[in-house]
């Protein structure tokens, strides 16, 4: 027996990266955000300032178009969205990320004799970006103080290390897998920055370029794990399967008392097609039953000191004042699990033809990470506890069928269903099973994925005011008994403010029935073409940016745009509709009702590949093995119950502030020697 020693650096190395992605393009309803503007500003007002004649109007020092900002600075004036035109802050301001990026590993494997093996890896990223901004001191809202500039520097780095031990035997048709191993990982980041006003000189993002307000800070934050790994793994004859693991868990986040953490799972597998009950049945290629249950660890709470009380430092002048309590941490905060069952089945039919999965899964989601409001009295708002559960339950089907493979002609169809259904199991035992959080209602045996609402009934065909269903509510000097017995009555009102109070309902659940994606490809005579698509069933989803587009017009969405839809508002002439009459005064138009959930049923098209192979023989003289032409399209069209609307968003709502996924068209060849 042999000692042998491999080593290897399989790391990506070091590479720069330079970004002018403008940070407010993702920021809901904000000013700088060219896809909100897009949206929602009524068409009337320009995008450029222009001159009496009509023609463009041009800045005389540095000859760029200039931008309407609707804040009569340059002409005009606009009520909704004063001082703002994203493409003028586009082309006028900075906005620049400068990023150097280290990613590094090494590994060691030794084999000191037959079936053990024994690695140590080590995992080095640093990831140091420096963010440029500069307002400009001529435009928009940074021109009332002369302009600003921004500098700021993150340096993030992680290093992991693991250490594992494997031992693999088989005795006869019995095969073993053992692993033991320990790993650690620290997270270290440093953040300073410093920001001033009233540019010397325009296009500088230096701070040093201001004269007012310059001031700066800065911050660190360090972050460990520790683990414990074990794993012991067997089959018998590739037919009957065993594993079982364990973890010991340790993080920094949590409190040395409540720092570790044990978590194992177990799983099974039986290949039936290898019983000799089944020798005969030709039609079965591959049939397989497994089933599995673990546990997961989870410390992600949002604050890297969870458990200590934390404070801010002030003073001047050399005196330090009382430092200000900024988070109430909680030392018996400790690691959230999840528990996972999964049983399911994998099989090949038909020689080939058809193949797939059906899964059932479940997962258990206990002592939740969670923020807990508290009263301000006490000094601060939240604290960090562990509370609650939650699971989420399912079923998943896989499946792939080839009705045709020849030599020459290969056509497959594949598709995937997901089933999933959440449940709250458990609340805080002060909430007595239920909590009303805004218009989000959380009932223990009931979906997280509901909402608290006023539900809309529709419009007052005499005076066209929007309805609101309430009810009824006892005298206000009824006895308990006489509040115990009554029944209330619902009914219609245009008071909103009644419907809230009174009349407030719980919403189905809004997470979809089913959703996956399905698609099909063709590979004839060197030809290759293949569509993919992905589907979304039985859900409903706030669409926000349609509630916003349906307002009334007063003053604060005065010079806001309109949904088409604005066109059925109701008239004298025109009773029979669900859109109220369009008046200012009338504060309730677009108010958060059920009117605005819509149907989160979507088709997309995510795909669409054709490409050719050249055939071998044509490529032997040029000792190329393969050579392939393709044209790709991606994110090729969506189709949702209102044009504009994403549901992919998430599952309570979506709005238009936001760039859906972009559609790209590419082309390339590959080639293979």
């Amino acid at each position: 027996e042999s000692l042998s020693l491999l080593c290897g650096f399989p790391g990506k190395g070091y590479r720069p990266a330079e970004s002018r992605y403008p940070g407010e393009q993702t920021n809901t309803s904000s000013s700088g955000n060219a896809f909100y503007m897009a949206n929602m500003i009524a068409p009337v007002y320009p995008m450029f300032q222009r001159k009496a004649d009509g023609s463009m109007d041009y800045d005389s020092t540095n000859g760029r178009p200039i931008y309407d900002y609707g804040n009569g600075q340059t002409g005009r004036t606009r009520n909704w969205m004063s001082m703002s035109n994203p493409m003028g802050d586009l082309l006028y301001n900075t906005e620049e990320y400068l990023m150097d990026i280290f990613s590094g590993k090494w590994y060691a494997e030794l084999s000191p004799i037959e079936g053990l093996k024994l690695t140590a890896s080590y995992g080095y990223n640093v990831d140091n970006t420096r963010y440029h901004s500069m307002g400009n001191s001529k435009y928009g809202q940074s021109a009332s103080y002369g302009g600003s500039a921004y500098q700021n520097h993150d340096h993030i780095s992680g290093f992991n290390q693991q250490y594992l031990a494997t031992y693999r035997k088989s005795f006869g048709n019995h095969n073993f897998d053992v692993l033991a191993g320990y790993e650690s990982y620290d997270y270290r980041s440093e953040n300073s920055y410093a920001t001033g006003q009233n540019l010397y000189k325009d296009g500088d993002f230096t701070v040093n370029n201001t004269i007012d307000q310059k001031r700066g800070g800065g911050s660190r934050s360090e972050y460990s794990t520790r683990g414990i790994i074990g794993r012991l793994n067997y089959d018998y004859a590739e037919k009957y399967y065993l594993s079982a693991s364990y973890r010991r868990d340790a993080s920094s986040r949590f409190h040395p008392d409540n720092r570790w953490g044990n978590f194992w799972s177990a799983s099974a597998a039986w290949v039936i097609n290898k019983e000799h009950f089944l020798e005969d049945i030709e039609w079965i290629d591959i049939l397989k039953l497994k089933a599995s249950y673990g546990q997961q660890g989870n410390d992600r709470i949002g604050n890297n000191y969870a458990y200590l009380d934390q404070y801010s430092v002030t003073g001047a002048d050399g005196v330090f004042s009382d430092g200000k309590l900024v988070y109430k941490g909680n030392k018996d905060l400790t690691w959230e699990k999840s528990d996972a069952f999964n049983a399911g089945v994998d099989f090949t039919l038909f020689g080939s033809k058809l193949s797939g999965t059906i899964e059932y899964f479940s997962r258990k989601t206990s002592d939740m990470l969670y923020s807990k409001p508290v009263a301000n009295s006490n000094g601060y708002s939240s604290i960090p506890v562990n509370i609650g559960s939650m699971t989420n339950s399912g079923m998943e089907i896989e499946l792939t069928y080839t009705p045709i493979e020849t030599k020459n002609l290969k056509w497959s169809l594949f598709g995937n269903a997901t089933f999933s259904k959440n449940k709250i199991n458990e609340l805080d035992p002060e909430l007595n099973g239920e909590w009303i959080s805004g218009s989000t209602i959380y009932t223990e045996g009931e979906s997280m994925y509901r909402s608290y609402i006023v539900k809309y009934a529709g419009v007052d065909a005499a005076t066209g005011n929007p309805l609101y269903w309430t009810k009824t509510t006892p005298a206000s000097d009824a006895t308990e008994e006489e509040k115990a017995a009554f029944v209330p009555e619902w009914y219609a009102t245009s008071n909103y403010d009644e419907a809230y109070a009174n009349g407030r309902q719980a919403t189905d659940d809004l997470l979809p029935t089913v959703y996956g994606g399905f698609g099909t490809s063709l590979d004839f005579y060197g030809f290759d073409f293949s569509i993919q698509m992905a589907y979304q069933l039985g859900g409903k989803i706030f669409d926000y940016s349609y509630q916003a587009l349906m307002h009334n017009g007063d003053g604060s969405s005065a010079g806001q745009n309109w949904h088409v839809d604005m066109a059925k508002a109701w008239t004298p002439e025109n009773t029979n509709t669900d859109v109220p009459r369009l008046n200012r005064s009338d504060k309730y138009t677009n108010k958060l009702t059920d009117r605005w959930l819509t149907s989160s049923n979507y088709l997309s098209v995510n795909n669409i590949t054709l490409g050719y192979t050249l055939p071998k023989n044509w490529l032997r003289s040029l000792n190329i093995q393969a050579l392939r032409l393709y044209v790709a399209a991606d994110n090729v069209a969506l189709f949702s119950t209102r044009k504009g609307m994403d549901p992919r968003q998430g599952f309570r709502g979506t709005s238009g502030d936001t760039y859906s996924a972009l559609r790209t068209i590419s082309g390339g060849i590959k080639l293979t020697f």
